[in-house]
């Protein structure tokens, strides 16, 4: 069995769905952090059969929009001095901004480049974005 470290000080972000972890190191900027980012893949869970996990070692503030967005169902775990001292949970945020990209050509973020790509959370169901301006549909599964 593959052993990774246990981390000193610094976030765990547990339960990411299989084959995800690069989808939020990216959406996260993690690249840009200057401290150890350990990715596990297809870890073992008997929750999930297979998850992936985050391991970031160093103190930053997470953008949990994004995360929430991303998948409500992760854990994060907030470690100092190699214990987990806070638990978040994740929910569905009601906007995010600049996170997802209005794929409508005629859509005026398409012609005003400045503009905030902002989407509404508009079916929590069925995990549904719509853009603010012209209401382009945005889910993911």
């Amino acid at each position: 069995m593959l052993n990774i470290s246990g981390i000193e000080n610094g976030v765990v972000i547990d339960h990411i769905k299989a084959g995800r972890s690069m989808e939020i190191y990216n959406y996260l900027e993690l690249d840009k952090l200057d401290c150890q980012v350990a990715i596990i893949k297809n870890a073992t869970s008997s929750k999930m059969g297979k998850k992936d996990i985050i391991k970031i070692q160093g103190e930053m503030d997470l953008n949990l929009d994004i995360l929430g967005f991303i998948g409500s169902h992760m854990t994060i775990n907030v470690i100092r001095g190699g214990k987990i001292v806070e638990k978040k949970k994740l929910t569905m945020p009601e906007t995010v901004t600049n996170v997802i990209k209005c794929k409508n050509p005629r859509c005026i973020t398409s012609i005003e480049q400045e503009l905030p790509h902002v989407f509404k959370l508009t079916d929590r169901k069925n995990k549904t974005y719509r853009c603010i301006y012209c209401e382009e549909k945005f889910s993911h599964n």
